[in-house]
């Protein structure tokens, strides 16, 4: 019973976030500037991701993005210098992380909305990676299908995944669900088919990572394109 009350909690906090984009911004919040701490510098490789990197080294993502100064439109790029703080260099093969399974894009197609930015006068908490046709949405992730609505506000058919290690995704304005409520699946599981919603008939799945129920930069987790 107690699980079964924590998991509401936590899917109503999930929604209320998608709630709060269909109504109105987010308050802005200013740049936090970390003072010089102890630390090293990690060199970006190819296909390596900010996540990956915080895995690599046990450091929080958000104390990565603040402390390097990492705009929230931009993706980081091979070569670059991460500055890792108070932390002494893990060797890759000795590192197991508990939850070792990436992320992928949910879907092939073009960004044309990034995190942050201002679209139909609301400030996206996701991405918004537009198709021509009902393409094909796969789970970026293994978990579990906490929330499956066929009409939800301005997003239309929702679905929400839990992946269990306090993540989840947001797949919104798809023209049909392939899961329901309850579903176990595993990455690149078929889930959806890309659609429209509301007064906006352009044809773009909207999606989004939260880490707890707070929306996070996708291009921080998913390998670029």
């Amino acid at each position: 019973m107690l699980r079964r009350i924590k998991n509401s909690v936590v899917v109503a906090a999930l929604v209320s976030g998608l709630i709060s984009g269909c109504v109105t911004p987010p308050a802005h919040v200013p740049p936090v500037v970390s003072p010089a701490s102890p630390g090293f510098y990690h060199t970006v490789i190819k296909g390596q991701t900010l996540w990956k990197i915080s895995k690599m080294y046990a450091v929080d993502i958000d104390d990565l993005v603040r402390i390097n100064h990492i705009s929230n439109v931009t993706n980081i790029e091979v070569g670059q210098l991460i500055f890792i703080p108070k932390q002494k260099p893990v060797k890759q093969a000795s590192f197991k992380p508990v939850y070792s399974e990436d992320f992928i894009w949910p879907v092939k197609g073009k960004v044309i909305t990034t995190f942050g930015q201002t679209y139909n006068n609301m400030v996206n908490k996701g991405i918004n990676i537009q198709s021509d046709n009902p393409s094909n949405i796969v789970a970026a992730r293994s978990g579990k299908v906490v929330f499956s609505k066929e009409n939800f506000l301005c997003y239309g058919k929702t679905l929400i995944i839990d992946h269990g290690d306090n993540f989840s995704t947001v797949y919104a304005r798809n023209s049909q669900l392939l899961v329901k409520l309850g579903d176990i699946v595993q990455r690149g599981d078929l889930i959806a088919k890309v659609g429209a919603a509301g007064r906006d008939k352009n044809m773009y799945l909207h999606f989004e990572i939260r880490k707890g129920h707070l929306p996070q930069n996708p291009y921080f987790y998913l390998q670029r394109n």
